[in-house]
């Protein structure tokens, strides 16, 4: 694959329909490796590759989710050949809305939408995490408990990836929505004990869609989903594969 902003890492040619992942702010297309390995070759997976980090180290990060869901949606272009399901967890779950809503406007809709361990967009509230110094953008990460703290701690790893990071939490907190709702459905998913996004505030995706929704709820904090990857690749695969 010759597309920067896209991973394939189990291509699945035969595959009925496409999951395209999108990764949390400071986030990558490796951590959906293991969703891909557990849905090949049932389903097509492809991962997003944000600029500013790991193989796209060269490059400056976005700063807004319009231009994240810009370059996501002009890299889908191409693989729209089978039903596509969006799926992101965080910001990710944020860029899939806009890219789901830029989909439809050009009357390519996704089959669905899956929103994982983030707040609608009816319910945003005044972050400022972005303007912290790079100390403070770390403690929030720690408090997370998604990245490993060794990386946290490494002088030269943090120096790589912070400007990304900080691009990311720009996005996402000067975040405007687009006009909606979508018509495709929105799944959502979360843990019940998640700070960053309460469950009546995932709740309140069912106003951003004329189609079906769901809420399915899950023991933990911001990163449950790293303790329900089978839960989690198993209600994807019924979705992407069931014609939804």
């Amino acid at each position: 694959m010759t597309d920067l902003w896209l991973r394939r890492f189990h291509p699945a040619d035969d595959a009925p329909a496409r999951l395209v992942c999108l990764p949390h702010a400071g986030g990558a297309a490796p951590f959906f490796h293991p969703v891909s390995k557990a849905l090949a070759p049932a389903v097509d997976v492809l991962a997003v590759q944000y600029p500013g980090r790991q193989d796209r180290m060269g490059e400056p990060a976005l700063r807004t989710i319009e231009e994240l869901a810009d370059g996501v949606t002009q890299a889908l272009l191409a693989w729209l050949d089978l039903p596509v399901v969006l799926f992101g967890h965080s910001m990710g779950a944020t860029l899939a809305y806009e890219v789901g809503l830029r989909l439809e406007s050009r009357g390519t809709p996704p089959e669905a939408v899956v929103i994982s361990g983030r707040r609608a967009p009816s319910r945003q509230v005044n972050e400022k995490v972005h303007l912290r110094d790079d100390d403070g953008l770390v403690s929030e990460i720690e408090g997370l408990e998604g990245t490993d703290p060794k990386v946290l701690r490494d002088p030269e790893l943090r120096e790589l990836f912070l400007p990304a990071l900080r691009a990311d939490y720009t996005a996402i907190e000067t975040y405007r929505p687009s006009p909606g709702p979508l018509t495709a459905p929105i799944h959502a998913h979360t843990g019940d004990a998640d700070p960053h996004a309460p469950v009546e505030d995932v709740q309140a995706w069912s106003s951003h869609t004329r189609g079906d929704f769901t809420l399915t709820t899950y023991p933990g904090g911001h990163f449950y989903l790293i303790n329900h990857v089978p839960a989690i690749t198993d209600a994807l695969l019924k979705l992407t594969t069931s014609g939804v």
